[in-house]
């Protein structure tokens, strides 16, 4: 975890790691805001994907705000899943979904055709993409 935060041009110490991955009622818990998962999912896709030739570490300013659709979006993006993958995924987890509904998560906000993610979708994904990586 701290070579993908690096890969996004952020140092994270092993320290600080280790209290985003505590839980509520443990002591020194850190909670992962917006900016520190959109640095841990730019480095994810920077770490599975490469960098892009020319293009130097990243010292852009954080997300302020970090959307359901954004997150799904980054982790396709870093895993590398097409459309087929990610209804395998979310059905996987119970969730049905058209080829058409999951390309509106993708569009731009403001599009005609832009959906919200729900709630609902991104647990389902994340747990399907857990089941899935598992094996």
């Amino acid at each position: 975890m701290i070579q993908i935060f690096r890969e996004s041009g952020r140092e994270v110490g092993q320290s600080t790691i280790a209290a985003l991955l505590k839980t509520e009622a443990e002591d020194g818990y850190i909670p992962c805001s917006d900016p520190i998962l959109g640095f841990f999912l730019d480095g994810l896709i920077v770490h599975k994907r490469g960098r892009q030739e020319g293009t130097p570490v990243s010292a852009a300013q954080p997300a302020a705000s970090l959307t359901k659709n954004a997150i799904v979006k980054k982790l396709r993006v870093a895993l590398d899943l097409k459309e087929e993958d990610l209804v395998s995924i979310l059905k996987t987890a119970g969730i049905e979904i058209s080829k058409n509904d999951l390309s509106a998560l993708f569009r731009k906000e403001g599009n005609k055709h832009y959906k919200e993610c729900s709630d609902q979708i991104l647990k389902g994904f994340l747990k399907g993409l857990a089941q899935s990586r598992r094996g």
